[in-house]
């Protein structure tokens, strides 16, 4: 399986192998957004996110820092290594599913839903401790049937306008769709925030609305196969410098 993994990375197109992170194509306005952690406004969610970490803000007596300790010495280069294997479910684990999965264990923690404000706070302080760290998947031969699925899933054809995924940003990525440049696609930014949206939002907020835009339906958050794309992206990704939070168009 290993070595199929790795004849299928190999076969990617020239403009996945020179791998590019969407902020070079960005305009230096939106760039200086990123840079500046006092102007970039996917910071307002960290800050949200580091509150819930130490509990002062959510449940009274519950906070993530009584068991993980101060996120600044127990998280880097955690966001870099997920989707991680879940001994639990028995099945691949994003970063935001685990952090959701490891409140509801606790007693007193309010549930967090997917694309909640709470998740999307804590999903984004957390990736901060990993900013700048090289994206380092897991190598777990557990995780390798969602790789090939994500793989599957990335190169298929959907929706109305029979598109994949592939065709736009491999085959076609850095050049123009409307006043837009295509993106390679790398997930080294997410939970990010989208001048788009006027918020922060997952990859999977991402991908749905990449379905969406080619007519097909998407599927529901948190689904398995949204991990087996992340899973796929991530390991097309490892080396990459994390950028979370990022900013984007």
């Amino acid at each position: 399986m290993k070595r199929c993994l790795l004849m299928l990375l190999c076969c990617l197109p020239a403009a996945a192998q020179q791998r590019r992170s969407s902020f070079e194509d960005m305009a230096r306005e939106t760039q200086a957004l990123q840079r500046d952690d006092a102007t970039n406004p996917a910071m307002l969610w960290v800050q949200e996110g580091e509150a819930l970490w130490s509990g002062a803000a959510g449940a009274a007596g519950f906070s993530c820092a009584s068991c993980h300790s101060a996120a600044e010495t127990s998280m880097p280069g955690v966001a870099a290594r997920y989707p991680a294997w879940d001994d639990a479910r028995g099945a691949p684990i994003d970063l935001a599913g685990r952090i959701a999965q490891c409140r509801a264990e606790r007693q007193g923690a309010p549930p967090l839903d997917r694309e909640s404000p709470g998740l999307l706070a804590l999903s984004a302080y957390v990736g901060l401790q990993s900013r700048g760290l090289p994206i380092a998947p897991p190598d777990d031969p557990r995780l390798a049937p969602a790789v090939a699925e994500g793989a599957a899933l990335y190169a298929e054809r959907r929706g109305q306008l029979d598109l994949s995924c592939a065709q736009c940003h491999d085959d076609n990525a850095g050049r123009r769709l409307g006043s837009s440049t295509i993106p390679q696609a790398h997930p080294t930014g997410y939970p990010l925030y989208r001048l788009e949206w006027q918020g922060l939002g997952s990859l999977q907020r991402r991908l749905r609305g990449c379905m969406t835009g080619v007519r097909a339906e998407p599927f529901r958050y948190g689904a398995p196969e949204y991990i087996a794309i992340e899973a796929f992206l991530m390991r097309r990704a490892a080396g990459m410098a994390m950028e979370t939070p990022a900013v984007r168009p």
